[in-house]
């Protein structure tokens, strides 16, 4: 088996830099998308709208919907990162059916930086929305001796979204391979079929997850504050009486 169906080849060092094909793959992906986005946008009608702008339009629909039900109060703050990093990864797992082409997220080098940027994003739209003294203070509470296991959970859900899109995509050009080795071409379009699910089940499961953690650690922090506003309102109560 070649081993670059496994380990990432090198193309060129930028300095002490290595350029590996996922990164070369990677930026084709996002100019491509710039691309498209650039000339969808070009094109936009009020009336009549084509086939491409309605498909379009039919997907964001469908991503609003998807993120106001987890998070119906944050619709217009989250939705541009969650589409962003949906559309990517639908295409970037997809471009494995490109012969020749690895997707980029096969490799555990760009997973990992998915799921950094999402560990980032979750902290910055917390401290957006609440400022960093309050949810800051969100890791002391219940008690401040649970610091450790939030710290700990912070960690260990970055990593298992990392290795969870790694060994799924890297297993599924696996499979395919060693299917294709075995049948050669007898039996191309159940595997086809097969990828092509797969890709778009582990580019909404990221992206759901991405979700759930960022609109969690949102309501989660307003859910406390409406709780101390209620304690407040109750002991004023109290004093009045």
């Amino acid at each position: 088996m070649d081993q670059s169906a496994i380990v990432p080849v090198v193309l060129f060092h930028l300095g002490p830099l290595q350029i590996t094909v996922t990164v070369v793959t990677t930026w084709a992906i996002i100019a491509l998308l710039v691309l498209a986005a650039w000339l969808l946008a070009r094109r936009l009608r009020v009336k009549q709208p084509g086939r491409v702008q309605t498909l379009a339009e039919g997907a964001v629909l469908a991503m609003e919907d998807a993120v106001r039900a987890v998070a119906p109060d944050h619709v217009k703050l989250l939705l541009p990162f969650i589409a962003s990093l949906w559309v990517f990864l639908v295409v970037a797992n997809l471009s494995g059916l490109i012969p020749g082409v690895h997707s980029p997220t096969r490799d555990l080098s760009a997973t990992a930086a998915l799921a950094i940027l999402v560990f980032l994003s979750t902290h910055w739209f917390g401290i957006r929305n609440q400022g960093l003294k309050s949810y800051l203070r969100h890791y002391l509470v219940p008690s401040p001796l649970l610091l450790p296991f939030h710290l700990m959970s912070e960690i260990t859900r970055t990593v298992a979204l990392a290795v969870r899109l790694f060994g799924n995509i890297m297993s599924l050009e696996m499979t395919a391979l060693l299917v294709l080795l075995v049948a050669g071409f007898l039996a191309p379009v159940p595997i086809l079929m097969l990828h092509v699910i797969e890709a778009l089940v582990q580019a909404y499961i990221f992206g759901m997850l991405a979700l759930i953690y960022i609109a969690g650690g949102l309501q989660s922090q307003q859910l406390r504050q409406q709780q101390r506003e209620r304690e407040e309102e109750r002991g004023n109560g109290r004093g009045e009486e």
